[in-house]
């Protein structure tokens, strides 16, 4: 949607008026968006978009001129240690009673009503998580349908009564999905991150955040519907990069509380920590969210993205390849064990990474996923993690056996309060690295032009943060002509001929069904936005429009 389209919002024929200011696309007020923008939501929404907007703005400017500063040669580094937020005698809020027992959170996306059933239900074992993330960030495609059908999937899940019905096929039978209110995970939504535009909804003239109507919308509509069942309304926010974008949402909330006759700290966040920027700032982050924060989230994937994205222009951090790099590394063991010193010196949940395993198909890939999954977690907990996250319902009751307490709130890890929070150059860097990275772009990027955003691919789960580490880690090694452990550089010509090879991989793989049509355009897709000349911060800065511009 180009400026000037949004300037003329008024008069444009694709889009009609909701409120003074306020336009939608017309093709995205279907009747189920009718029935969450109702005049008073959409007045709340004008208020908060006409508030918080202009601040968003100059946040999002500071984040370009900090990566062109790093870009120019510089590095990330800690702040005043003297500030408040780092000598000052704090705490977090009390935690609520139903955020003190995060052992497990299972994540997925939002949109799919059987998935969010699943993931706040037990799993065929009897296990069941402790909290489910239900995502409209990275395991959603923001399309228009996926983000309606989001919101009405989480007011199901907060009532306790969301019900899907998979009709018979074949001689397969009716299926019915229910939710059990009374034996079912903590709801939980993450929103949007502040970088991301809702292009269907405009506010004088702009596009709301993403990130704000999804908070908007949730919370006007299902805040008094989970706390008349005594549940805490509870939220996760990612990809934050300073602790004034912390300040930033913190407002917001506080806005969002006044705004219901609610009383501060009736909502909780969890923020994520995914970015190498927000590690040197976890106290001060945690800090502006003292009234509001529930805890901080070790974001694995994401900050592999962002170690990359950040320092992508210096050639002593060049990065290895994204399956050798785990919480093993230096950096980031660091990164993770400081967000726990600080969060339980504050009174804050310390969350744990993700096992991002589908299990595989037979039983002797089953184990070995399980053993991995069960060293993973008995690691994080041993650290000191209140608890961890999975992708996957099977690996639900794994992942639990290794947090054998409601928290670990008084575990507070020894060591340097500062540590080496850089990321080092260093390889493997290999050919079978490459192809990893060019099957998972294509395979995801198909997914993504079906308005699907986290795919199972070679018996992982793949989402959109996994999608910007291969691309980043590709266009990086092509930008610094890095020389593989096999001894072939890294061209352009190269990376195109691995993408040739990995589409014809992939089309023997899936037979003579597959949407050839569909396969060849994400395969051109990827091969082009690994290879670009400049590198494009996000797969996607805004959603999709819902229809034409007619």
């Amino acid at each position: 949607m180009t400026t000037s389209v949004i300037e003329a919002t008024a008069t444009h024929p694709a889009f009609q008026q909701l409120a003074d200011g306020v336009f939608i696309h017309r093709d995205a007020l279907t009747e189920s968006a009718k029935a969450l923008l109702t005049p008073d939501a959409v007045a709340l929404l004008a208020e908060m978009a006409r508030a918080f907007e202009p601040t968003r703005q100059s946040l999002l400017q500071a984040r370009q001129y900090r990566q062109a500063d790093y870009d120019a040669g510089k590095v990330p580094a800690y702040g005043d240690r003297n500030s408040t937020a780092v000598q000052g005698d704090w705490r977090v809020a009390p935690l609520p009673a139903d955020l003190k027992k995060r052992r497990v959170e299972i994540t997925g996306p939002v949109n799919s009503t059987k998935m969010v059933i699943n993931m706040l239900s037990r799993n065929s074992d009897g296990h069941r998580a402790d909290c489910a993330m239900l995502d409209f960030e990275d395991s959603m495609k923001p399309s228009w349908t996926n983000v309606v059908d989001g919101v009405h999937n989480f007011l199901g899940a907060a009532r306790g009564d969301l019900r899907h019905v998979e009709p018979a096929r074949g001689d397969r039978p009716e299926k019915v999905y229910q939710l059990n209110a009374d034996d079912m995970a903590l709801v939980m939504v993450r929103v949007r991150g502040l970088h991301l535009d809702e292009s269907n909804v405009v506010v004088d003239g702009n596009p709301v955040s993403g990130g704000l109507l999804d908070l908007v919308l949730t919370w006007f509509h299902g805040a008094k519907t989970l706390i008349a069942r005594n549940v805490t309304p509870k939220y996760y926010v990612p990809k934050v990069e300073h602790h004034l974008e912390a300040r930033w949402w913190n407002d917001l909330f506080n806005r969002l509380e006044a705004a219901l006759d609610l009383p501060t700290s009736t909502l909780r966040a969890t923020f994520l920590i995914e970015t190498l920027p927000a590690a040197f700032q976890i106290e001060e982050i945690l800090y502006e969210l003292r009234e509001h924060a529930a805890g901080l989230n070790v974001g694995r994937w994401d900050k592999i993205f962002s170690d990359i994205k950040t320092l992508k222009f210096h050639p002593d951090r060049v990065m290895a390849d994204r399956a050798s790099i785990g919480m093993n590394r230096p950096w980031m063991n660091n990164y993770a064990q400081r967000l726990i010193q600080i969060c339980h010196q504050r009174g804050a949940a310390a969350l744990g990474g993700m096992a991002a395993f589908t299990p595989g198909r037979d039983a002797a890939l089953r184990q070995k996923q399980t053993e991995k999954v069960a060293a993973d977690k008995q690691w994080e907990a041993d650290m000191g993690h209140d608890g961890c996250w999975v992708s996957h319902p099977y690996f639900i009751g794994t992942a639990m056996s290794a947090f054998t307490q409601d928290n670990q709130l008084e575990v507070i890890p020894a060591g340097d309060k500062y540590p080496d929070l850089l990321p080092q150059g260093s390889g493997p860097r290999t050919l079978e690295g490459l192809r990893t990275n060019a099957r998972v772009g294509i395979a995801y990027l198909e997914g993504w032009r079906r308005d699907i955003g986290c795919i199972a691919w070679d018996n992982l789960m793949e989402d959109l943060a996994t999608l910007e580490i291969s691309r980043a880690q590709t266009w990086q090694w092509l930008h610094h002509k890095v020389t593989l452990d096999c001894g072939t550089p890294v061209t352009a010509d190269l990376i195109r001929r691995i993408f040739d090879e990995e589409l014809a991989r992939i089309f023997d793989e899936l037979g003579p069904h597959a949407d050839r049509d569909s396969w060849h355009k994400a395969h051109h897709s990827a091969c082009e936005l690994f290879t670009a000349d400049s590198f494009q911060p996000f797969l996607s800065m805004a959603s999709d429009l819902a229809g034409p511009l007619r």
